[in-house]
C-alpha cells in the first residue's frame, strides 16, 4: 500500500496550546513507524480539484489569508500560519494522488498522512481546523476526472463531517455515512439529515460508548448501506479522536477497534480503499491507531 505525506504540511503551525497541532505529524510517524508501505511526497493540489468542491471566491479569501509572520484566524478554533496555504494544498495533491493510484490498479489501498484535517470545512467556511473539504475533493476527483458512478465516503471521526456532507449534499454519485458522538461540535449530524438524494447516513452515537456499541451500529446500519451501494471505491474520513484517552470528546474506543473497523470496510469496493487523517489529539493514541488502521490496510491490501 502507499502513505502519501509531504513535510510542508509541518508548515501549518497553530497557536501554543491548540490541539491540532505540529506534533501530530510525529505521532502519525511513528505509528507508521515498522509498517510495509511504500512511501510517496504529496504533489501539490490543483486547484482545478479545490473548486470541485469550493467556489473561487471562497479559494481566493483562503488564499489571501495567509499571514507574512504569526496568524490569522479564521474563526474560534481555525487558524493559518505563513505554510498553511501551502499545507492544505499538499493534503489536497495527496488525496488525489491516492485516488489516482487507486483507481487506476496501481495500488490496492492508500493512507494520506497531512494536516490540516477538512472534514468540517463547508463550501465558503473555514471551520474546525479545516481549510478544504479533501475527502470530499477526493470523491469528486473519482467521479469527475475518473468517470466512476459510485463512491463512498465513511468518516469515523468523533465528531459529525458536517463539511463533507454540506460538499456533497447534492453529489447523488456518493454515499456519504458518518458515525460521530452526540451531542457534540459542530452541532450537525442528526439521522434525519439524508442529504437531497437520501445518500446521507448519520449514525450519532451516545457519550461513553466504546467498541461495543460501535461494532454494532456499523453492523446494524453503515455495513448494509454499503453492501447496497456497491461502491467502485471506498474513502475514509479517519479521525481517531473516538479513542478513550482523546480530550476532545466522550467515546471509549481503542486502536484494536480502528483495526476491527478498518477490515470490515476493506470487505467494500474490491478492497479499493483511500484513507486520510482527519482528528487525533491524545499523541500516544493517535499513534497506536494509526498503526491499527494502516497495518490492517496494508494487510488487505497484498
Amino acid at each position: 500500500m502507499l502513505v502519501f505525506s509531504h513535510s510542508d504540511c509541518a508548515g501549518h503551525v497553530t497557536p501554543p496550546g491548540h490541539p491540532e497541532r505540529v506534533e501530530r505529524l510525529a505521532a502519525v510517524e511513528a505509528g507508521l513507524s515498522g509498517l510495509a508501505v511504500e512511501r510517496r511526497d504529496c504533489p501539490m493540489g490543483d486547484e482545478a480539484d479545490v473548486l470541485r468542491c469550493h467556489p473561487a471566491r471562497y479559494l481566493a479569501r483562503v488564499k489571501g489569508a495567509v499571514p507574512e509572520a504569526g496568524w490569522t484566524q479564521l474563526d474560534g478554533d481555525t487558524y493559518m500560519s505563513p505554510g498553511s496555504y501551502h499545507a492544505a494544498m499538499r493534503a489536497v495533491g495527496g488525496i488525489c494522488a491516492a485516488v489516482d493510484a487507486v483507481v487506476t490498479g496501481e495500488a490496492r489501498s492508500a493512507f494520506v498522512a497531512c494536516r490540516p484535517p477538512g472534514h468540517h470545512a463547508e463550501r465558503e467556511t473555514a471551520m474546525g481546523f479545516c481549510l478544504f473539504g479533501t475527502v470530499a475533493i477526493g470523491a469528486k476527483r473519482a467521479l469527475d476526472h475518473h468517470g466512476l458512478a459510485r463512491v463512498a465516503i465513511v468518516d469515523f471521526d468523533v465528531h459529525h463531517g458536517n463539511g463533507t456532507q454540506d460538499l456533497l449534499w447534492d453529489e447523488g454519485r456518493c454515499l456519504f455515512a458518518s458515525s460521530h458522538q452526540m451531542p457534540l461540535y459542530p452541532g450537525t449530524g442528526r439521522a434525519e439529515e439524508r442529504g437531497a438524494h437520501g445518500q446521507v447516513l448519520n449514525v450519532p452515537l451516545r457519550a461513553g460508548s466504546g467498541g461495543v456499541e460501535m461494532r454494532a451500529a456499523y453492523e446494524r446500519l453503515v455495513f448494509p448501506a454499503l453492501e447496497a451501494w456497491q461502491p467502485e471505491l471506498l474513502l475514509i474520513s479517519a479521525g481517531f479522536d473516538a479513542h478513550a484517552d482523546d480530550p476532545l470528546a466522550g467515546l471509549e474506543w481503542q486502536a484494536e477497534d480502528y483495526g476491527w473497523l478498518t477490515g470490515r470496510l476493506c470487505d467494500f469496493a474490491g478492497g479499493r480503499v483511500v484513507s486520510t487523517l482527519e482528528g487525533g489529539y491524545d499523541l500516544s493514541a493517535l499513534a497506536a491507531s494509526v498503526a491499527a488502521h494502516v497495518q490492517v490496510l496494508e494487510e488487505r491490501g497484498r
